[in-house]
């Protein structure tokens, strides 16, 4: 192996000989639904995949769009885009909405009784109705002449994140609208100029959630951890599709 490149090797590995619950973000679900064994050699292994570039720009859209929906949640208004899209929501406040949305502190969490797994996620946003229910918000930010939506295959982990953050909610006590939002911001690339500034068109996008696969998915997710045998990879996980390429023509 190249001296130059160590494998990341990753805490909170989990145990099969430990008794303790084991943390489990939402990330890493997805992680186990796109390729069972790349999830395995990261958690149970401590293996994981190569770190991605950040995506600084969608952070700044993120802040922002946090800094402005707060401004609301303070006055308890509704959001100019709520009004447009007709929405009858205000954003919640609640005195643990920083730590929600947090991931690093743990976001919001639950611990699933029969697998001892502890699963956390941090959310985006989330709004109250006028019936008392909570609606789970995301941001996302891109740049495509095309109009934004969510139909493509590759958007399923956008939905199952926010049906993740719906199940903790109500694993919270909290009354939860299955339907979430997607609050979309698509950069304007058809300006003339920059002149130092980069404007987005936003766009709210409803999604009907459902939360039902989750529980089924911890089950096998614990069967996993507690296997000996690495699991078969995803059907399309180019990561493994990298590794058996280079292992056929390494010496």
């Amino acid at each position: 192996m190249s001296k130059f490149y160590t494998p990341k090797r990753v805490k909170n590995l989990f145990d099969p000989l430990s008794d303790k619950p084991f943390t489990l973000s939402r990330s890493k679900i997805d992680l186990f639904l796109n390729c069972p064994r790349c999830f395995y050699l990261d958690r149970r292994l401590g293996v994981g995949q190569p770190p991605g570039f950040p995506f600084n720009l969608n952070s700044a859209v993120d802040a922002l769009l946090k800094k402005e929906f707060d401004v609301h949640r303070a006055h308890g208004t509704p959001h100019p885009l709520m009004k447009q899209y007709k929405i009858a929501a205000v954003p919640f406040e609640h005195d643990k909405m920083n730590e929600w949305r947090d991931a690093l502190r743990g976001g919001v969490r639950s611990l699933h009784e029969p697998t001892n797994l502890i699963v956390t996620g941090g959310v985006d946003d989330i709004w109250i109705n006028d019936r008392e229910e909570l609606h789970v918000v995301d941001y996302k930010a891109t740049s495509k002449k095309e109009e934004v939506n969510i139909d493509a295959p590759w958007q399923i982990a956008y939905k199952r994140q926010v049906e993740v953050y719906q199940w903790l909610l109500r694993r919270n006590k909290f009354t939860v609208s299955d339907t979430a939002y997607f609050v979309y911001c698509n950069g304007d690339a058809d300006k003339e100029a920059f002149d130092g500034k980069l404007e987005f068109n936003v766009k709210v996008i409803p999604y009907e959630g459902s939360d039902h696969w989750i529980e089924n998915a911890l089950y096998k997710i614990k069967e996993t951890l507690l296997s000996d045998t690495i699991p078969e990879p995803g059907y399309d996980c180019d990561y493994c599709k990298y590794r058996a390429a280079a292992a056929s023509v390494e010496l």
